[in-house]
């Protein structure tokens, strides 16, 4: 009953498996090079946050990747209403209740007892998967009808949206969105719908930003500007230094010269930054094309998968993986404002991993219904 149940005699994809398995590793690797001597200077341990990531990220990880790969996803449509409400509901916690946790100035995280967390990464599950079952619904012409599809999909991405900004977790809001926006659109939504959402969110965004005296204000200001190199525009000065004295094959592993000097975040929003310099062109690019062919590998299990709601669980996580890798890494060349994203599998953060390998674990489930 159980093995029927848990399906133990379906295979997974193993492309996507083995590249899983490989971003996991190396991420790991470059975490462990980009924070050895931060770690020795601080905590007298090289490994201190190598061994904080295994404990908080990889080990509830795996478990959570577990879970995920034998749990029956069609379930989640059942369930996933319920869960994005709690989802939600953590986030009003954040904001306003004695369990919120500030950290550099910004309230995103909750803390329970000895247990620390960031309930809106849990969005980049609860929030697509119910975008994915909501759609997926053939009962309800919610992918073409306007008051039925449109004005929902508004009304709960903008309460979102607001309760994210109010953290303030900007960068988050930016892929949440923009991978459910699309998400929305490629599932057969109208085309004016999709154009009238894009302008809605610039209105939008443009009004916070013009009220917004503080950071936010200040980095589109700097990355329109970029003169001041020791004030706002530092970090991806410092971002683009550090990329571009990598060379070919690096320095070497552990041997950046910036990340515990002059380079702001090396473990988290500027990770590639100190991979790109110890591990050289050679190095970063094969972790780019591994990032690359993951989102791939989704979008084509999407194409091939004959299950409407696998499908669209498929192409939102795609998104969230692409968008994330897609700006972090233009943030750090100065492509794209500065904005907190980490990338994935590799930045410093358990419950940033946790979702990662959540997240891959129902992508694994999913193939097994394809392959």
């Amino acid at each position: 009953m159980i093995k029927k149940i848990l399906k133990f005699n379906q295979s997974p994809d193993y492309f996507l498996l083995s590249l899983i398995l490989i971003l996991t590793i190396f991420g790991l690797i470059i975490l462990a090079s980009a924070s050895s001597s931060i770690a020795q200077i601080k905590f007298g341990d090289s490994f201190y946050y190598l061994k904080r990531q295994i404990i908080y990220g990889l080990l509830p990880g795996i478990l959570c990747f577990i879970f995920a790969y034998f749990f029956p996803y069609k379930y989640y449509k059942k369930i996933i209403f319920g869960l994005l409400l709690f989802n939600i509901f953590l986030l009003i916690l954040v904001k306003f209740s004695p369990w919120g946790v500030n950290f550099g100035g910004s309230s995103r995280w909750l803390k329970v007892g000895p247990i620390i967390f960031q309930p809106s990464e849990f969005l980049k599950i609860t929030y697509i998967i119910y975008i994915a079952a909501w759609l997926s619904n053939v009962k309800n012409n919610r992918i073409t009808d306007f008051q039925n599809g449109f004005i929902p999909f508004l009304i709960i991405s903008g309460t979102i949206g607001f309760l994210l900004y109010i953290q303030p977790a900007t960068s988050i809001i930016i892929i949440l969105l923009l991978s459910g926006s699309i998400l929305y659109f490629i599932s057969g939504a109208k085309l004016k719908y999709f154009v009238l959402l894009f302008f809605l969110g610039i209105i939008g965004f443009s009004i916070l930003f013009l009220f917004d005296s503080g950071y936010r204000f200040a980095r589109i200001k700097n990355f329109i500007n970029p003169s001041d190199v020791y004030g706002g525009a530092y970090q991806s000065t410092q971002a683009l230094i550090t990329i571009g004295s990598g060379g070919l094959t690096g320095f070497g592993f552990g041997k950046s010269t910036t990340k515990a000097r002059t380079l702001p975040e090396p473990l988290g929003d500027s990770i590639f930054a100190v991979a790109s310099q110890e591990l050289g062109f050679i190095g970063a690019g094969s972790l780019v094309l591994l990032l690359a062919f993951l989102v791939i590998r989704l979008f084509v299990l999407a194409l091939k998968s004959k299950d409407r709601f696998g499908q669209l669980i498929l192409c939102g996580f795609a998104l969230i993986f692409g968008l994330q890798s897609i700006i972090h890494i233009a943030v750090l060349i100065k492509l794209f404002p500065i904005t907190g994203i980490p990338l994935p599998f590799v930045s410093y953060g358990g419950t940033f991993l946790t979702v990662v390998l959540f997240m891959s674990g129902t992508a694994l489930n999913i193939s097994k219904k394809i392959i």
